[in-house]
Order: structure tokens, then C-alpha cells, then sequence
């Protein structure tokens, strides 16, 4: 009887163990993806805080900013790349 209650007790700590390392993985999974898509959701990140603060006149600012960080990037993205551009990268969009 008392086997039964450790394996019991063993199994329900693995599957939170298997929880938690999903949920790690979602995590930076997440972190990757916002900085792949770099200064354009940053910038409408900040203009939703400031949205959601009652601050109007920055979040205009920032939703300009992430117009135009996404234009950069739609341009960026329309150069050639390989190795003979290797040094020429313009960096963050």
C-alpha cells in the first residue's frame, strides 16, 4: 500500500516538473520573438502602456514611431542580402 502512495506522489512532481519546463519554453520562445520583430513592437508596446495610462500625446508618439520603424523595415527588407552585403546591415527593425 504505502508503494502505490509514492508512486503517486512521484508522478504528479514529474508532470509539474514537465509543466514548468513548457511554460520556460513559451517563455523564451516569446522573448525571441519580440526582439526578432524588434523597435516596431516596442514601439506599439509603449504606445498601449501610455494608452492605457491617459497619457494620449505619447502614445501618438510612439504609435508614429512604430509607423515608422515598420516602414524602415518593409524598405530593409526589399535589400539584397548574402555575403556582399554582409557589412552593410543597418541593424535593428
Amino acid at each position: 500500500m504505502q508503494f502505490l502512495f509514492w508512486k503517486h506522489r512521484h508522478t504528479t512532481g514529474q508532470g509539474m516538473t514537465e509543466y514548468i519546463i513548457i511554460v520556460a519554453l513559451i517563455a523564451i520562445a516569446s522573448i525571441g520573438v519580440f526582439n526578432l520583430f524588434g523597435k516596431t513592437s516596442r514601439h506599439q508596446v509603449a504606445a498601449m502602456a501610455n494608452g492605457l495610462a491617459g497619457k494620449e500625446a505619447e502614445a501618438i508618439r510612439e504609435m508614429g514611431q512604430a509607423r515608422k520603424t515598420s516602414g524602415d523595415a518593409k524598405s530593409d527588407a526589399n535589400n539584397p542580402r548574402g555575403l556582399a552585403t554582409f557589412g552593410q546591415s543597418t541593424g535593428d527593425k
